[in-house]
Formats: C-alpha cells, structure tokens, sequence
C-alpha cells in the first residue's frame, strides 16, 4: 500500500461523490472515507453506508467504536465490502463521539485499544491502522504519547497515522480542535526516530506540495485534511 500522500477522513466531506473527484486529480492518493460506526455499519443499511465506485480505490474504511466484537465484525464487512485497508479512530475529538465512547477518549484506555485492533487484524486479512492525535487535555507529554503508542505496536499494526495536536475533550469544539491546540510536529519525527520499522504518517496543518516535501523527509508519508478539500490541486 502506497501511502506516500493520502487524504483525511473527514465528516460531512469524504464521501463518494468527493473521493471520486479527489481520484480524477490523483491516481495514486491513498483515499479515506468519513468514519463510520462500527455499530452503524453490524446494524445499518451497509450498502448506504460502504458502498462505492470501484475507481476510487485505493480507498480505505475508517471505523468508529470500541467494542472489540463489533469493530472485527465491521473491519471484516468493510474487507467483503473491497476496502483495501481499515483505520480504527482514535483522535475524534467531538462530545457525541466522547460520549459514545469512541475517537481521542480512548487514548486514555490503551488496553482496550489494543484489544480492539488485535480482533480486528484476527477478523480481517486487510492491514489494521489508526490515526491517533498526540495527547489529550492535560496529558501531551512524550513519554506518555511514547507509551501510547507501543502498547498498539505490540498488537502488530504498523502504520501510525498521526495528527500532531493535542484533543480537548468536552471544552473545544471539533473545530477549534483543529485550530487551537498547537502543532507539535516534532513528536512524529521523534516517534520515527523511535519506532524506525514502522510506518510513521504526519498530518496537521499542511497545505501545499513544499511542506509535503519537507514531512516526507522525516516521516514515512503525509496526511491532507482541509487544504485537500478546499483547494484539491495543491
């Protein structure tokens, strides 16, 4: 899997309609959908809600949730469904997703992470990643994010997806969780630097071709969120 330059999962934007525009632009993007509940996806309308043109692919599934159960049963629709990877959220920072337990909360429980991306990778034949900020409220230091961050590696995910802020939980919204936390780039290199055999991906604030350079010098690969959706040919 390529995934040099991909494009963000993001509500109310990845969808069908703008992942198939996004791949007219670009044919090797790695594309991802919006996150969907895992618990939408065993219950739900799963044609509505998976269904896509084969010419979007390479295309990956992010799911929502933290139930073990569910989240496998869902990683293993989404591989019937012709995802080629699935990502487990863990940096959503918004109060409905809080309260439903899922997205940045679980930062605080790596265990149960862990569990749930160990079911996942039994369920399905597709690689397991996750896209993770770098600390929530008052817990940004490294060792933590460090610690974090081992705990997942040791279930056998590879690729980290790493948006380099900081969540506050309950006080921000999702948006000002975007703007307000500072970037802290320097934690991704310093995991490469840590981890060096696995996959290591920045995202945050990077909007045009000279910083995806920059990042690639130090990071295996680049995540656009905004500035793909707003201004597509950068």
């Amino acid at each position: 899997m390529n995934r040099k330059v991909s494009v963000a999962p993001m509500m109310d934007c990845t969808d069908r309609h703008e992942r198939f525009f996004l791949r007219l632009i670009s044919k090797n993007t790695l594309l991802y959908t919006e996150m969907v509940v895992s618990e939408a996806i065993n219950r739900g309308d799963k044609k509505k809600l998976l269904e896509f043109n084969i010419n979007e692919k390479p295309v990956a599934l992010q799911i929502g949730g933290s139930s073990p159960r569910l989240l496998a049963e869902a990683s293993k629709i989404g591989e019937d469904f012709g995802y080629d990877e699935i990502n487990l959220n863990l940096g959503c920072p918004s109060k409905k997703v809080e309260k439903n337990k899922f997205g940045a909360c679980l930062m605080k429980e790596p265990n149960l992470v862990a569990d749930c991306l160990s079911k996942m990778q039994s369920a399905t034949k597709l690689p397991v990643t996750i896209k993770t900020r770098i600390g929530y409220d008052n817990v940004e230091d490294y060792e933590n994010f460090y610690n974090f961050i081992s705990t997942l590696r040791n279930t056998g995910v590879k690729t980290f997806i790493i948006h380099s802020r900081k969540a506050i939980l309950g006080k921000f919204t999702p948006k000002q969780n975007l703007n307000i936390p500072p970037l802290k780039y320097d934690y991704v290199y310093n995991l490469k630097k840590d981890f060096p055999n696995e996959e290591i991906i920045i995202n945050g604030g990077i909007a045009s071709t000279q910083e995806i350079k920059s990042h690639l010098i130090k990071t295996d690969g680049v995540m656009i969120g905004r500035a793909a959706y707003i201004k597509p040919i950068l």
